[in-house]
C-alpha cells in the first residue's frame, strides 16, 4: 500500500527545477546583499554618525500636491518595495499556474504549512502580549519568511540542500507573502478615499486589458504602474498591493512564437532592481535600530517584542512541522525515503527567518515611538536566532545534502540533462513535459 502513495520531497520535475533553479539563485545573491545592507544599517544607526542616520532616513522630498510627499524611510518602504511585491505576485502567479500549486495534490502540503506558519506564531504573540499586558497590534509581525534572507543563510553556510526541499521552501515563502499581502490589504490600511481607489481600479482593469489585447512597449506599462501606484496610495491602501496586483494580472503562458511570457519577461528585468537595490535600501532604512543593553533587554522583557521572538523562532518551526508531519501523516504523501524528518524542521527553523515583510508591518502595526523600535530589534533578534538554530540542525545534515546533490547534477553524457531525469522512469516522464507552459 506504501509503494502507491505518492513521494513528499522527492524528484522535481525537471522543468520546474530548472525554473526554481533561476529563482533561488536570483534571491540567493540579493539575499547576501540585503544580509550586508542590514548590518550597514544597524553600524551606522549605532554609530557616532547615527544623528546622520536619522536625518537622512526622516529626510522629505517628493510632491505634495498630488499627496508624495514623503520621507526617504516612507519612499522605501512604500515605494520601493512596490517593486519587491511586483515580483512576489509575478512569482506567485507562475506558481499558481505552472507551479507547485498548480494542482490540489501538489499543493496541498506546502499550503497547509504555511498556513500553520502563520497561525501558529501569530497565536503565540497574542498570547505573549495577552499574559504580558502588551498591544495585540503586531499579531502580524512574526508571520512571514523571507525567502532572500534564508537563502542567504545557506550560502554562507555552503549547504547543499536538494532542490526538492528548496522549492518547498520556496513555495512557503510564496503562500507567505500572499498571506502578508492580504493582511497588509486588509488590516493596514488608513482612512480610505474611494475615489483614488476607483482611479487605480480602474488602471488595473486597463492593464488587464492591455495584456489581453497583447499590447507590447514598456511606455504603456511604466507610466500606467506609476499612477496605479499613486492612486492606490493615496486611497489608503498600501501602495505595494499595487505591485502584487499588477504581477498577478501579468501574462505567464506563452503565445506561439513567444521565447518568454510577458511575467517571465518582467521578473527577468525587475528581479536585479528588486534584489539588488529596493529591498536592500529597505533593509538600510529600517534596520537601523539601536543595539544598546537596554534596547536589546526590551525584547526579552516587554511583551510586544517578546511575543515577536517566541512567534518566530517557537511558532513558526512548531507551526510549519506539526502542520507537515500530520497532513503528510494523514494523506497519502510519503517522505522521501533520502530525508529525514530533521530535514523538515532544519526548513522549519529557517521560515523562522522573517526580515523583510516583518519589518514592514512592524512599521504599520506601530508607526514610530519606542515600542515600534523594539519590534524591529525582536525581528533582527528572532531571524539571527531561527537562523543559528536551522544552521546547527542543517550542517548537521549537510553530508547527506551533499551526496543527494551530487547525485542529481550528475551529467556524465554532457547533454544538460542530469542523468538521474534519464535512468528513472518515472522521473523521465515528469522530465518529457514541454516547457512552453513554464516561464
Amino acid at each position: 500500500m506504501a509503494g502507491t502513495r505518492s513521494p513528499f520531497l522527492g524528484l522535481l520535475p525537471l522543468p520546474e527545477r530548472q525554473a526554481i533553479t533561476r529563482a533561488l539563485r536570483t534571491e540567493t545573491v540579493g539575499g547576501l546583499v540585503l544580509l550586508a545592507a542590514a548590518l550597514a544599517a544597524l553600524i551606522w544607526a549605532n554609530s557616532p554618525w547615527s544623528a546622520a542616520y536619522a536625518s537622512v532616513r526622516d529626510f522629505h522630498f517628493g510632491i505634495p500636491a498630488l499627496g508624495l510627499d514623503l520621507s526617504v524611510g516612507h519612499w522605501t518602504a512604500d515605494g520601493l518595495l512596490a517593486v519587491f511585491f511586483l515580483v512576489a505576485g509575478i512569482e506567485l502567479k507562475r506558481e499558481l499556474v505552472v507551479g507547485e500549486l498548480r494542482t490540489p495534490a501538489t499543493a496541498a502540503l506546502p499550503v497547509i504549512a504555511a498556513l500553520c506558519g502563520m497561525a501558529v506564531p501569530a497565536a503565540l504573540y497574542l498570547a505573549t502580549t495577552t499574559a504580558g499586558g502588551g498591544s495585540s497590534a503586531g499579531w502580524a509581525v512574526p508571520m512571514a519568511t523571507d525567502i532572500a534572507f534564508a537563502l542567504a543563510v545557506l550560502a554562507v553556510l555552503s549547504t547543499h540542500l536538494p532542490s526538492a526541499l528548496r522549492a518547498f521552501l520556496l513555495t512557503l515563502a510564496v503562500v507567505d507573502d500572499l498571506g502578508a499581502i492580504l493582511i497588509i490589504a486588509v488590516f493596514f490600511t488608513s482612512d480610505l478615499n474611494l475615489w483614488a481607489l476607483a482611479g487605480a481600479v480602474a488602471g488595473l482593469v486597463l492593464f488587464y486589458l492591455l495584456q489581453r489585447l497583447r499590447v507590447r512597449g514598456w511606455w504603456w506599462y511604466v507610466p500606467l504602474g506609476v499612477a496605479i501606484w499613486a492612486l492606490m496610495y493615496n486611497g489608503g491602501v498600501h501602495a505595494t498591493v499595487a505591485g502584487v496586483a499588477m504581477g498577478l494580472l501579468l501574462r505567464t503562458t506563452r503565445d506561439p512564437g513567444e521565447e518568454v511570457s510577458p511575467a517571465a519577461r518582467v521578473a527577468h528585468l525587475v528581479h536585479p532592481l528588486s534584489a539588488g537595490i529596493a529591498v536592500p535600501l529597505f533593509a538600510l532604512f529600517a534596520a537601523g535600530v539601536s543595539i544598546s543593553g537596554p534596547a536589546l533587554s526590551a525584547v526579552f522583557t516587554s511583551p510586544e517584542p517578546l511575543g515577536v521572538v517566541i512567534g518566530l523562532v517557537a511558532g513558526k518551526t512548531l507551526g510549519i512541522f506539526a502542520a507537515t508531519y500530520l497532513a503528510a501523516r494523514f494523506t497519502r504523501a510519503q517522505l522521501n525515503p533520502d530525508l529525514a524528518w530533521a530535514d523538515v524542521l532544519g526548513l522549519s527553523m529557517l521560515a523562522g527567518i522573517g526580515f523583510t515583510v516583518a519589518l514592514l508591518i512592524g512599521e504599520l502595526a506601530f508607526p514610530g515611538g519606542q515600542t515600534g523600535e523594539h519590534v524591529k530589534a525582536a525581528v533582527l533578534v528572532a531571524s539571527l536566532l531561527a537562523a543559528v538554530l536551522a544552521a546547527v540542525l542543517l550542517r548537521r545534515r549537510n553530508t547527506v545534502y551533499r551526496s543527494l546533490y551530487e547525485a542529481e547534477n550528475i551529467d556524465a553524457d554532457h547533454d544538460g540533462i542530469p542523468d538521474i531525469y534519464q535512468h528513472d522512469t518515472a522521473a523521465e516522464d515528469t522530465a518529457t513535459r514541454t516547457d512552453g507552459q513554464h516561464t
